[in-house]
């Protein structure tokens, strides 16, 4: 059996039951461990990373606090398992947080942008490049599940405050570039460490030290992109779809019909016999867990 599935259990939990999901042979998924991992999926490449098209000075934004907060936060997928809506909430009694989304609404975007297939034109860039610091909370909780939400505000140059991978640190550019919340830590002492780098050039510069000097100290982030056998909106290089097709097609051994699901679409001709070489247990162990706010 083959399994290609982009995302957190939250889109399909019936499907990471251990019972179901030890079933398979061949794996793509966002888990390290699988046999095509798509950990990356959301990331062009280097390039992207250390590209400075939108990074803005300093001192501009610090102009632009006058009518901005420093925090920004776009999510219109409300009340996920990991409770981010919840977190933020009380967040936003501690310090100001622009929020341009559905969920804690409480700032407009133009009318060009509010669709949710503009978050990739350059006016929504314009927009986020703006703010300081931008909420990127992943809709769960699990070791590897990282999104566009991590890499976007990185991309732009602006520091993501980030809570979702626990193993975060494993895919970030730079051991300083994003604010890591500490989940058993409240919202209230989180709001004071980014006002202090609100108000501290210096302190706040050390997050973007590693844009502004176009450099990766993170190996395994360099490796892992410089390696995989697909790209992301490269007409060079095949898609992960591709790729895991033919790494399915060379994997295959005494299996005349393997089924093949794609998200939850299921083509199976014949049930195959399960080999030593099964899905990783570690993705078995993720689950979709809340945020906990600790008062």
């Amino acid at each position: 059996w083959a399994l290609f599935h982009e995302e957190s259990p939250k889109n399909n939990y019936k499907l990471f039951h251990e019972p179901l999901i030890t079933l398979f042979n061949h794996t793509a998924t966002f888990s390290r461990h699988s046999h095509l991992p798509l950990t990356t999926q959301h990331l062009e490449g280097l390039s992207a990373l250390t590209a400075q098209t939108h990074l803005l000075p300093l001192s501009f934004k610090n102009q632009l606090r006058k009518t901005l907060a420093p925090v920004v936060y776009i999510q219109s997928d409300c009340d996920p398992p990991s409770d981010r809506d919840v977190y933020i909430q009380e967040l936003m009694q501690h310090i100001q947080v622009d929020s341009y989304g559905q969920c804690l609404h409480n700032k407009d975007l133009p009318p060009h942008l509010r669709d949710s297939i503009a978050m990739d034109d350059h006016d929504f860039y314009q927009i986020l490049a703006q703010y300081k610091f931008v909420l990127a909370f992943e809709n769960a909780v699990c070791d590897d599940y990282i999104t566009e939400k991590l890499w976007r505000p990185l991309k732009l140059g602006v520091v993501p405050v980030y809570y979702g991978a626990p193993n975060v640190h494993m895919w970030l550019p730079d051991n300083r570039s994003a604010v890591v919340v500490n989940p058993n830590e409240p919202p209230k002492k989180l709001a004071q460490y980014l006002k202090r780098l609100d108000k501290n050039d210096w302190e706040y510069l050390k997050y973007l030290e590693w844009k502004h000097k176009r450099e990766i100290s993170n190996l395994n982030l360099v490796t892992e992109l410089k390696e995989r056998p697909w790209g992301v909106q490269d007409i060079g290089q095949d898609n992960f779809i591709d790729a895991f097709e033919c790494m399915v097609c060379s994997r295959r051994t005494h299996v005349n019909n393997d089924a093949v699901i794609f998200g939850s679409h299921v083509t199976q001709d014949a049930v195959v016999s399960i080999s030593d070489d099964q899905f990783p247990p570690h993705l078995v162990q993720c689950i979709s867990q809340g945020l906990l706010i600790r008062q």
